[in-house]
């Protein structure tokens, strides 16, 4: 045990602690327990974490690490989408994050960054800071609420969503909820059918609004001189 304290770092505890809380949920998530999956001395962890809002700080610092970063003036509309593509597949691997990441008051600086760039790249690409508040805000509503609404499905494949359906439709009698019917034996049972695929498309509904309305906001999207519409968000 002593020769595996000594090898412990911030890196590994913090590692560990990810492991646990993908394992088993944040609620398995002790000094305790992250100290015997170290093989360590719940002690010898605070020579690396003061106390567990530190721990759980420093996690949702290393889910916003996974995110990948929009490039500040880039193109605004693909690169907020890149980047909630990116988020919803990070939180999905780590639905444990989803009650942190907007509770936490001492964000670290991979946080900071991810926070700086999306705001840089809503500038950028000429929104008004109203209007950048509710670009932010109403993508990352989208995007959080899809992830949970998905984790707290009762089937994570096409054959268990098979299941489901027929189990739910045992219950109903010849013609009652037609509609219900026809969506699950000629939609969610077709091959094929898989509940996040509807990600991209509802992400791509609330960029295109958000393209149509910041573009008949800003009439200098058209250039005066031959009066050709510039796409919303590009440089003029």
């Amino acid at each position: 045990m002593g020769e595996q304290a000594r090898q412990l770092s911030r890196e590994r505890v913090l590692e560990a602690a990810v492991g646990i809380a993908d394992a088993h949920g944040l609620g398995a998530l002790t000094m305790r327990s992250l100290a015997a999956e170290l093989n360590a001395k719940p002690m010898s962890l605070y020579h690396y974490i003061r106390n567990k809002d530190e721990l759980l700080d420093a996690l949702v610092d290393r889910v916003f690490a996974e995110i990948e970063l929009p490039e500040v003036g880039g193109d605004w509309r693909a690169e907020v989408r890149r980047r909630s593509v990116s988020a919803r597949t990070v939180l999905a691997r780590h639905p444990w994050a989803l009650a942190l990441v907007e509770t936490r008051t001492n964000p670290g600086p991979a946080t900071l960054r991810h926070h700086d760039a999306m705001l840089g790249v809503l500038r950028a690409g000429g929104f008004s800071l109203p209007m950048t508040a509710h670009a932010y805000a109403i993508v990352d509503a989208y995007v959080f609420g899809f992830v949970l609404q998905e984790a707290s499905l009762p089937f994570d494949s096409a054959d268990s969503a098979n299941a489901v359906a027929d189990s739910i439709m045992e219950g109903f009698a010849s013609g009652d909820y037609p509609h219900l019917v026809e969506f699950a034996t000629q939609h969610v049972q077709q091959p094929g059918y898989h509940f996040g695929g509807q990600f991209e498309f509802g992400l791509d509904l609330i960029l295109d609004a958000l393209a149509v309305h910041h573009g008949a906001s800003h009439p200098s999207s058209i250039r005066p001189e031959n009066g050709v519409p510039q796409p919303p968000g590009r440089s003029r």
